[in-house]
């Protein structure tokens, strides 16, 4: 029976769902949203924070401020709340409104930026908001996700040789590109043991992390308007693209079967889906994906009908036919 005293301190590190049964899909998922956090990003804000500390940079009396779409603010606002610090979250309108409520609950100060950038995103936007506070002259810490180095060393030294521990024949990771923290990481860790990993990166459709054209993003998690600072593609064997409707898709085809995840993990699977269907037609390699996310704080976007026909018009008949194979696998 584990006891803590941090909420940091305990996340579930061996839970893995089998997808075959339940989408007849040859991938076992890595669950990483079962922690007081909800969400893996508990672990880059645990290392980015202690790394802060053993600096000298981060100290009593400081506030640390960070651009979130959601997960890191909410992981970040635990950590705060833990250890006394105050915490800013930068964010912007297409942050789930769920998800603000938690951060708020935990002491957090959340503040939406409205401004759109040149490419119709809000992260640029986001960021020099976070970087004029910095140089106001207040005691702001910003750790920066997107470049922060212990970002992917939290996944180099804990989640990667969970999955090597747990599946030792791995053939294929599939991994969701946000900041690419967790990408990188587990993609470095592979590639320095010298063991046959295929590392497929998963990211969204209008996202430039890999070149790709800014289009509309309405599901927070994964995908930038900005390239991440930790990206090194040298680590990547393949990537593959999600439409936003496919990310829905598929979330309501796990709903379906009794498994609630996030907008995040509904990207993964249907990349892994796809790229498994091309790959290895008829074929059960060992293979891995790592959900982020459980879909609690995605009730009020993803899961909710006038959300969808808001948003995604389409979709909304298509997501109420009951046994629909709507992952298309």
């Amino acid at each position: 029976m584990p006891i803590i005293t941090s909420p940091q301190d305990f996340n579930v590190e061996d839970l893995y769902v089998d997808l075959r049964p339940a989408l007849g899909c040859p991938v076992h998922l890595k669950c990483e949203g079962f922690n007081f956090a909800g969400s893996v990003k508990l672990k880059a804000a645990a290392a980015m924070v202690a790394a802060a500390e053993r600096d000298g940079v981060l100290t009593p009396g400081s506030i640390i401020v960070e651009s979130s779409s959601g997960n890191l603010g909410i992981a970040l606002s635990v950590i705060a709340a833990s250890k006394g610090y105050r915490f800013v979250c930068v964010t912007d309108p297409r942050c789930n409104p769920a998800s603000m409520r938690v951060m708020r609950a935990l002491g957090a100060e959340v503040r939406v930026i409205s401004r759109q950038d040149g490419n119709g995103g809000f992260l640029e936007s986001r960021i020099r908001y976070v970087q004029g506070l910095c140089e106001s002259g207040g005691d702001y810490v910003w750790l920066n996700q997107y470049a922060n180095a212990n970002n992917s060393m939290a996944h180099y030294s804990g989640t990667a040789p969970a999955i090597d521990r747990a599946f030792p024949g791995l053939e294929v990771l599939f991994v969701g590109a946000g900041t690419t923290g967790t990408l990188m990481g587990c993609a470095r860790y592979f590639r320095e043991k010298r063991r046959p990993v295929t590392i497929v990166a998963i990211d969204a459709v209008g996202s430039v992390t890999f070149g790709g054209i800014p289009e509309r993003r309405m599901v927070p998690g994964l995908g930038t308007s900005r390239r991440p600072e930790l990206v090194d593609e040298s680590l990547v064997d393949d990537v593959v693209h999600v439409a936003e409707a496919d990310t829905i898709r598929t979330v309501h085809a796990l709903a379906a079967r009794g498994f609630l995840f996030g907008g995040s993990t509904g990207t993964v699977v249907s990349g892994a889906a796809r790229w498994l269907a091309d790959k290895y037609p008829g074929q059960e390699p060992v293979a891995v994906a790592i959900a982020p996310d459980l879909g609690e704080r995605y009730l009020d976007s993803i899961y909710e009908e006038s959300w969808l026909r808001e948003n995604f018009a389409g979709l909304a008949p298509e997501l109420s036919l009951p046994g629909a194979d709507i992952l298309g696998v």
